[in-house]
């Protein structure tokens, strides 16, 4: 009997050691607003600079609705200021959220010639 209480205990100790792992992992993830107080805007390109950003920490990306849009793409498409690949995520909600994932991820505004002038980033999350 005594051999089977330990074991419970050894269990329940191991459970509550992998919810405290669990919830530690998670409660790291950070919301950031991009641009800060100025939101989506031209020269967000710079906005990333000095700061760190894990895979899981969300983007907020705030603008006028109908004003501008935030498409996810890829280096070739940060490049070329295109949508590519052709089923990237564009978002046009203006307060849309996305969460990182590991490595570059780039973002481009969709509209006209607003990449061009300036409306694109990337961010690199480890």
């Amino acid at each position: 009997m005594a051999m089977g209480r330990g074991n419970a205990l050894m269990a329940a100790a191991l459970f509550c050691l992998v919810v405290v792992a669990f919830q530690s992992e998670v409660s790291h993830a950070k919301t950031y607003i991009v641009g800060d107080a100025k939101g989506w805007t031209y020269g967000a390109q710079f906005w990333p600079t000095g700061k760190s950003f894990n895979a899981g920490d969300v983007l907020v990306f705030k603008y006028l609705h109908g004003a501008h849009t935030v498409a996810v793409v890829n280096q070739a498409g940060l490049d070329s200021c295109s949508v590519i690949p052709k089923d990237a995520k564009v978002f046009t909600s203006g307060n849309d959220q996305i969460t990182l994932v590991s490595g570059n991820n780039n973002f481009i505004d969709s509209i006209a010639d607003h990449c061009n002038r300036g409306l694109k980033m990337t961010v690199d999350a480890v």
